[in-house]
């Protein structure tokens, strides 16, 4: 592979999102810079590429100077901060999910950066929850700065180390009962981490994507009971679903909350009153040439862990 001369900036590359872009940046030969609090944390990712390719460099988010450092010869820059709980002052909505974005939106306007990149999320254009409002307000403070941008709305990401499938999959290791948020009627459209990185990818050889709001779901649209049973399908665990209104699980999610990693928050609850399916008429996956991959192609891979046994629990049981 032959590094270009072209740097690509990555906030966030370190999170699930995130590594995968870097990954397909590093397979086009981009020089990349992880932009992190912590650069230590972005080692893992060197060996994605050649020998000097990828780079952690230090950056503090609430340090104009800082960013414009990180942004500073870019020929794209990509965010994908963003966080599902809040926590004290510092780990807010506001800060994650609209004052970074707006800062880096600027920095790269300054710079005259040629891409700018943004991930948000599906369905914040409907939601009533704080985390839906602050994602909407995040992307009108980046195309305030940086009109040309592109934003892409993912829905539910899933892929082997996603924070949805695997989180309800261990609960279902230790709990004979499973909630059922609201009877279980919201609708996803869970897409591929794969492709929302090929897409990330696709939108920079498009020039009429500048300026534009691109959805992802994937193939299939399912309610929160059909996912239950797309994992008892793949982990071989049926358990009990019981209906919880969403008052009763708000007050449920309240106590839970108090954990350092809540499972389930108040404002999560909230979140579930929205469907987060791709609207009829937006630009998507397709629109990229990208198709969608499909749950049953990629969720038996890293949830057959979960089997009772672990992953060769079907050849010890012959």
């Amino acid at each position: 592979m032959t590094i270009n001369t072209k740097i690509a900036t990555v906030f966030g590359g370190t999170g699930f999102v995130g590594r995968q872009i870097v990954k397909e940046l590093a397979a086009l030969g981009y020089r990349i810079k992880v932009a992190t609090r912590i650069p230590e944390s972005a080692n893992f990712l060197k060996p994605a590429g050649d020998v000097g390719q990828i780079v952690p460099i230090l950056c503090s988010y609430s340090d104009e100077a800082s960013i414009a450092d990180a942004v500073a010869g870019s020929a794209v820059v990509i965010n994908c901060i963003g966080i599902l709980f809040e926590r004290g002052k510092r780990r807010t909505f506001k800060k994650a999910h609209i004052d970074i974005p707006a800062a880096l939106a600027q920095a790269c306007a300054v710079a005259k950066v040629p891409s700018f990149v943004h991930i948000s999320a599906l369905g914040v254009d409907k939601g009533t929850s704080r985390y839906a409002k602050s994602k909407l307000a995040g992307e009108a403070a980046v195309f305030a700065h940086f009109p040309k941008a592109v934003i892409l709305r993912p829905s539910v990401i899933f892929g082997e180390d996603d924070a949805f499938f695997n989180m309800f999959a261990e609960m279902a290791r230790f709990v004979p009962v499973l909630p059922l948020i609201g009877g279980g009627k919201t609708k996803f459209q869970p897409v591929f981490v794969g492709d929302v990185a090929r897409a990330t990818i696709e939108v920079l050889n498009h020039s009429q994507a500048q300026g534009q709001i691109f959805e992802l779901g994937g193939p299939e649209i399912l309610s929160f009971k059909e996912i239950y049973e797309k994992l008892f399908e793949y982990t071989g665990r049926r358990r009990c679903l019981m209906s919880l209104p969403f008052g009763v699980a708000k007050i449920q999610a309240s106590f839970l909350n108090l954990l350092p990693q809540p499972p389930l928050t108040p404002d999560q609850v909230e979140s579930l009153k929205t469907d987060t399916v791709v609207s009829h008429g937006m630009p998507g996956l397709e629109t990229l040439e990208i198709t969608p991959t499909p749950l049953s192609s990629i969720l038996p891979g890293y949830l057959e862990t979960y089997r009772s046994g672990g992953r060769f629990a079907d050849i010890k049981n012959t």
